[in-house]
């Protein structure tokens, strides 16, 4: 295992377990996570407030915290299995990773992290692949590896494993939906110990945790995140891999689309996606064109010297919000999703006592995150 370059600020170990009892205590989620050290400067900070943060948004008992006993056995876990775990804020997370909304706090990594440095491009689509798609997604793998990006997919049969199969001499990296000890599918483990020999499969799941059906969408959005572009090749109107080409859309990924016959089921996704404005792709030379104006993906490495994380989110204020704001910014809420802008207009306070308020709902269970930044309640 390579460990990561030493650029930048790296967390100590007892940094990197209070991120890891943060990031596994309940209804902390990746943007909760983010809020949580703007607000307080540490993990270990935030664990402490995280019982009143808890009861000031509605929660009744006391929250589920990730002890520090199972964080450290989660962690030699871990190295027991020769992976380790990069935090956000370190040098060898994944940039365009880093810049996506909903990105992990912290990433499990098994493999050479290298691989992660390079700028990438997603492969998806089908599982019950045609031969010709699988020819397609080999070709499109190999020509973009040559070009110097790392092929990132979902370790899933049909155009998945080709694509791996295709990028393995240039890179090639595979994110997990359960934790980096339980590959799924298990007919792919042997490509995925070919993976980790001179590439990297990630996960943001705890080891020992099994896959199941609401993961894969939060895999997709790592899958989405983690590069520059996402191609499809293969999909039906039905398919997790458009759920991949929108969470991509959404994070501002080039989304890439290879057409297909309209009697095969198997391209009407493809086909739509085309017609809805994704770049008709037959080539890797189409994609690695359209992606040259992106420099690949060399966004800048952000600012460590404030938290351990950067400012990544307004800073909130230090004294505690009244119970009067409080009760005005839950009244601003209910079912239909509101962005920030339209919360302020209503109660006439700032950002900062917003997103303080937001954040104890958030911990309490009581508030639901959509894409764009819009948030709302479900009814009671």
């Amino acid at each position: 295992m390579t460990a990561p370059d030493d650029r930048g600020q790296a967390l100590t170990e007892s940094q990197r377990l209070s991120w890891l009892q943060l990031a596994r205590s309940e209804n902390v989620g990746s943007i909760t996570f983010r809020r949580l050290i703007d607000h307080y400067g540490s993990a270990e900070d935030a664990l402490h407030a995280l019982p009143d943060l808890s009861r000031r948004g509605g929660l009744r008992r006391q929250p589920r915290l990730c002890s520090r006993g199972d964080a450290e056995r989660e962690m030699e876990r871990a190295h027991h299995l020769g992976c380790l775990f990069i935090a956000a804020c370190e040098p060898g997370y994944p940039q365009a990773l880093r810049w996506a909304d909903g990105s992990p706090p912290l990433l499990a990594v098994r493999g050479d992290v290298a691989v992660l440095e390079k700028p990438s491009v997603s492969i998806v689509g089908s599982r019950n692949a045609s031969i010709t798609g699988l020819k397609i997604a080999r070709a499109l793998a190999l020509g973009i590896g040559r070009a110097g990006y790392a092929v990132t997919s979902g370790l899933a049969r049909g155009i998945d494993a080709e694509s791996h199969r295709a990028a393995l001499a240039s890179g090639t990296i595979a994110v997990l939906a359960g934790g980096l000890d339980r590959p799924y599918p298990p007919q792919n483990i042997e490509l995925l110990e070919a993976i980790c020999d001179g590439g990297a499969a990630v996960s943001e799941m705890p080891f020992g945790w099994a896959p199941r059906a609401s993961d894969f969408p939060r895999r997709n959005r790592i899958i989405a995140g983690l590069s520059l572009g996402l191609v499809v090749v293969e999909a039906a109107r039905k398919s997790g891999s458009l759920i991949s080409a929108r969470l991509a859309g959404e994070l501002g990924r080039l989304v890439f689309a290879v057409p297909g016959s309209p009697l095969d089921p198997r391209a009407k996704g493809t086909n739509d996606l085309i017609r809805d404005g994704a770049i008709l792709t037959t080539e890797a030379a189409d994609i690695v064109q359209a992606l040259k104006p992106m420099g690949g993906g060399d966004q800048g490495i952000l600012n460590l010297e404030e938290t351990e994380t950067g400012p990544m989110v307004p800073a909130a204020p230090a004294r505690s919000l009244t119970v009067d704001d409080r009760t005005r910014i839950v009244e601003a809420l209910g079912p239909a999703p509101v962005d920030m802008d339209s919360i302020m207009r209503h109660t006439g306070l700032p950002p900062s006592e917003i997103y303080l308020a937001l954040l104890e709902l958030d911990l309490a269970g009581r508030l639901e995150r959509h894409p764009g930044g819009m948030v709302s309640v479900p009814p009671s």
